[in-house]
C-alpha cells in the first residue's frame, strides 16, 4: 500500500484521538477517554508503518503539521474556537513547508 495512504489514516487517526482528548474533559469521561486511546494507538500504529517506507523527518513533518491544521479545523467546526488572520498565515506557511518537503525537496520518495 502507498505509505501516503497509510500517513494519512495515521493523520485521521490522530484527528479522532485529539477530538476524543478535547472532549474526554479531563480523562473524567469514559467514552472519550477510551476513544483518546484507541485513536492515538491506531495513530502511532500506522506512522510507524509508514518508517518503513518514508525518512522519519518527512514522515514526522507532514504528521505532525497536517495534524496542526486539522485540529484547528476541528476547533472551528466542532468547537467554536476562532482563528485570527496570524493564525491562518501561519497554518498557510506549514502548509507550504509540508509543499516543499514533499514535492520539491529530493529527500523524499516521491
Amino acid at each position: 500500500m502507498n505509505p501516503y495512504v497509510i500517513l494519512g489514516g495515521a493523520i485521521l487517526s490522530e484527528l479522532f484521538g485529539t477530538t476524543a482528548l478535547k472532549l474526554s474533559n479531563g480523562f473524567s469521561r469514559p467514552l472519550p477517554s477510551l476513544g483518546v486511546v484507541v485513536g492515538y494507538g491506531f495513530a502511532f500504529y500506522l506512522l510507524s508503518l509508514t518508517l518503513e517506507d518514508l525518512p522519519v523527518g518527512i514522515v514526522y513533518a507532514t504528521w505532525a503539521a497536517l495534524g496542526i491544521i486539522g485540529v484547528a479545523a476541528i476547533g472551528v467546526v466542532a468547537f467554536d474556537e476562532p482563528l485570527d488572520g496570524a493564525a491562518v498565515a501561519g497554518m498557510g506557511l506549514i502548509l507550504a513547508g509540508v509543499y516543499c518537503l514533499n514535492i520539491l525537496s529530493d529527500v523524499s520518495a516521491h
